[in-house]
């Protein structure tokens, strides 16, 4: 996923260093550390939008529940599905942030 429409607006969202951080800050624990739940799976979704707003200078003022508010269960689908794609890449990251 590369992209995603909230509320008629196009956001960039990908998984970024920045993201992954601001998981671990919103959450406690490093993505890595999920248990699959939704609440997780949420809070990864608006952190990969957040930090891809602000790499590419796009304004992006929702908060986590204002975003999670505006999402359908085919975003949430759609977002997992790419997730799983590119698992090996969060791993790397992830990986990395942990050394």
């Amino acid at each position: 996923m590369k992209k995603i429409i909230i509320n008629g607006k196009e956001f960039p969202c990908r998984v970024t260093m920045g993201a992954l951080l601001r998981f671990k800050r919103e959450t406690g624990h490093d993505v890595g550390e999920m248990k699959g739940d939704l609440t997780d799976l949420i809070t990864l979704f608006w952190c990969c939008t957040a930090s891809a707003c602000s790499a590419d200078e796009i304004p992006f003022d929702l908060s986590l529940e204002r975003f999670a508010d505006c999402l359908g269960a085919q975003d949430v689908e759609r977002f997992g599905a790419s997730l799983a794609e590119n698992a090996s890449d969060i791993e790397k990251k992830t990986a990395s942030l942990n050394q």
